[in-house]
């Protein structure tokens, strides 16, 4: 399924199918406004860019196992190629009970990252 051939309002139907992926992880929470992400410990682990592609943060393993199953690329934001993330096929963010497993592996992979230092403002 390309982007073309998605319902009326694909960017809401993108977001409503992150909605539901998201729902599917107990501890996941929505973040952003305009571009909507999860993170954990100040990693970021998934994120819905402009165009309503989902990217996920992968170990190395999953990140290959990934690739090959679903045909998946690297993310690549800005022009620049992120290695940790893949784009999500279309058709696959659709269908959040095959995706759903894997965007479990993303946030547990998330938990193993360090968490990054936070900065907190003074008045």
């Amino acid at each position: 399924m390309s982007r073309d051939t998605l319902p009326p309002g694909p960017r809401d139907e993108r977001i409503a199918a992150y909605e539901r992926l998201i729902a599917s992880v107990p501890g996941a929470v929505r973040k952003g406004a305009k571009l909507p992400y999860t993170s954990m410990n100040g990693n970021m682990y998934s994120m819905l860019d402009e165009e309503g592609v989902l990217a996920l943060r992968f170990s190395a393993a999953d990140r290959e196992a990934f690739i090959e199953r679903f045909g998946a690329t690297l993310q690549v934001a800005y022009g620049h190629v992120r290695p940790e993330y893949v784009s999500v096929p279309d058709a696959l963010l659709l269908d959040t009970a095959a995706l759903a497993p894997w965007f479990a592996r993303s946030h547990a992979y998330a938990a193993t990252l360090k968490a990054k230092a936070t900065t907190s403002r003074t008045t």
